[in-house]
C-alpha cells in the first residue's frame, strides 16, 4: 500500500518558519518525483515545489522561490519543505504527492497518482 504522510503544519506569524515533512512508503523512492501542493480556501490546488531523487531535479513555483527549500532524506524516505519568510498568502492546506513523471512545476496535479492527507499551514498577519 502506498502511503504519504505529511506533518509539521501549524500556526505561525508573518515572517516565521515551518518545516513540513512527507514520509513515503510503498513505492520505490528513486522511481518517483515527490511534489508539494497547497490549496487555500476557495482556490484551486497550486504546485509549490518538487524533487526527484532519481535525477536530482528540483523545481519551485515563482511565488515561493527564495523562501522555500525542498530536500530529501533518502534513508528515511522523507521529503522536507522548509518554509521561511512566511506570508499570510501562504496559508493553505499543504499536500505531498508522488508522480512517475519528472519533477517540474509544470506537471499538473492530475499526473500525481498518490497523495497524502494534507497538513494545515496558517500564517497570521
Amino acid at each position: 500500500e502506498v502511503q504519504l504522510v505529511e506533518s509539521g503544519g501549524g500556526l505561525v506569524q508573518t515572517g516565521g518558519s515551518l518545516r513540513l515533512s512527507c514520509t513515503v512508503s510503498g513505492i520505490t523512492f528513486d522511481d518517483y518525483a515527490i511534489g508539494w501542493f497547497r490549496q487555500a480556501p476557495g482556490k484551486g490546488r497550486e504546485g509549490v515545489s518538487c524533487i526527484s531523487r532519481g535525477d536530482g531535479s528540483i523545481d519551485y513555483a515563482d511565488s515561493v522561490k527564495g523562501r522555500f527549500t525542498i530536500s530529501s532524506d533518502n534513508a528515511k524516505n522523507t521529503v522536507y519543505l522548509q518554509m521561511n519568510g512566511l506570508k499570510p498568502e501562504d496559508t493553505a492546506v499543504y499536500y505531498c504527492a508522488a508522480t512517475v513523471y519528472f519533477c517540474s512545476i509544470s506537471v499538473p496535479d492530475q499526473e500525481y497518482g498518490h497523495w497524502g492527507q494534507g497538513t494545515q499551514v496558517t500564517v497570521s498577519s
